[in-house]
């Protein structure tokens, strides 16, 4: 399996042979030899790639979450600027487009809406249409295959930076058929190229060989990470732990206020594919509940085929409401640049399970985590680049 990336190390696409060149990248933009994307195109371009640009966490992938930002910087090897697009703006700005010709886009998405990579593309997308710049997208794999879809589709009303378009949680897209998908259904005026992977069929999980994991931002740390994002992402708008601050970040769930043993045996009787839960505690060194021995579930995947992460979250959300009362609580924003909206609204796409939860009458939540697969993949179909 070749990235575009390593497909660019290999043979220059046309599009760029002439080109002034931005690159959007970070640490997890590399070929099959660990080699940054600014270090494979640059040895080709020379002069020609002039900047450099990085997502949220920054270059790095140092940065912890939620508008926690990176500043503006250097790329010593190749003495190239570094502009932020998680700072001051998150989309580049006329100036940082000036003298390009073309934007590359190179990012290692994690398959899940609220992963705020694809929403960067999505402003650079636009801001190189207003600026009559090229945007080339080096495409890589979904770690989560093309074939299962997970969630509702987003609600309009509640679109933010961790979600804005209507798509669902687990989507099934790879970053270059997402950046299709964009440009198609809101009508940008941007000449988009996508240089495909070779090899790389839908019903792949993880990133196939020769290619490589490396963390595209701090909490996720491996692939079975990404497989138990698309649900426990919506733990970041409750008061419960995540498992940030541990070393198995989304991997465990908790807080000091629950009772493993009590929360695994209350779901036991549910059938989670894919996972097997069991009671833990932990202490997280940062972020919520740090310092504190937390009680809840670790998850823990046995077949990445099979897991629906986005199902068992919603399900132990509910049943930790029951179990904790009031002591559970929803966080209030701001969160991801949103100052007025509750966190789990944005994070799950509308307000209907915070509503269902927070009603006594709900005991069981999982239609919540229906998405209608056979209208997506009708949506999606002119933009899909690879078959099963």
């Amino acid at each position: 399996m070749k990235t575009g990336l390593s497909r660019c190390g290999e043979e220059l696409p046309a599009v760029l042979q002439r080109a002034n060149v931005g690159l959007l990248l970070n640490q997890a933009s590399v070929d099959n030899e660990y080699r940054l994307a600014c270090d494979v195109l640059g040895a080709q371009l020379g002069p020609r790639l002039t900047a450099l640009f990085s997502p949220q966490h920054g270059l790095w992938s140092e940065q912890q979450a939620n508008m926690i930002e990176s500043p503006d910087n250097v790329y010593a090897p190749l003495g190239l600027p570094v502009f932020s697009l998680y700072c001051e703006t998150r989309r580049p700005t006329p100036d940082m487009l000036n003298g390009l010709d073309c934007f590359v886009i190179d990012l290692q998405d994690v398959g899940t809406r609220v992963y705020t990579f694809i929403w960067t593309m999505l402003e650079c997308l636009h801001a190189c249409a207003d600026a009559d710049v090229m945007v080339v997208v080096l495409d890589r794999p979904n770690p989560l295959g093309g074939l299962v879809f997970e969630g509702p589709i987003l609600d309009t009303d509640f679109q933010s930076f961790v979600g804005n378009a209507p798509i669902p949680m687990r989507h099934g897209l790879t970053i270059g058929e997402l950046a299709r998908l964009f440009v198609a259904e809101q009508q940008i005026d941007v000449e988009l190229h996508v240089v495909q992977m070779m090899n790389w069929r839908r019903d792949m999980f993880g990133i196939p060989a020769p290619a490589r994991w490396v963390p595209p931002s701090p909490n996720m740390p491996q692939i079975d990470t990404a497989l138990v994002y698309p649900g426990q992402v919506l733990l970041e708008g409750t008061n419960l732990s995540e498992g940030r601050g541990t070393t198995t970040p989304f991997e465990v769930m908790g807080a000091p206020f629950l009772d493993g043993y009590e929360l695994e045996a209350t779901v036991r009787h549910y059938s989670f594919p894919g996972v097997e839960l069991r009671a833990t505690r932990f202490r997280p060194t940062f972020d919520k509940w740090v310092g504190e021995i937390c009680e809840g579930v670790r998850i823990h995947v046995t077949n990445r085929q099979t897991v629906r992460s986005f199902e068992m979250t919603v399900t132990l959300l509910n049943a930790i409401r029951r179990l904790a009362g009031d002591q559970f609580k929803w966080l209030p924003p701001p969160y991801e640049y949103e100052y007025e909206r509750q966190p789990i609204d944005i994070l799950f796409g509308s307000d209907r399970l915070r509503v269902a939860v927070d009603s006594e009458a709900a005991t069981s939540l999982r239609e919540f985590s229906y998405c209608d697969a056979d209208a997506w993949r009708e949506r999606i179909d002119s933009s899909l680049l690879y078959g099963s």
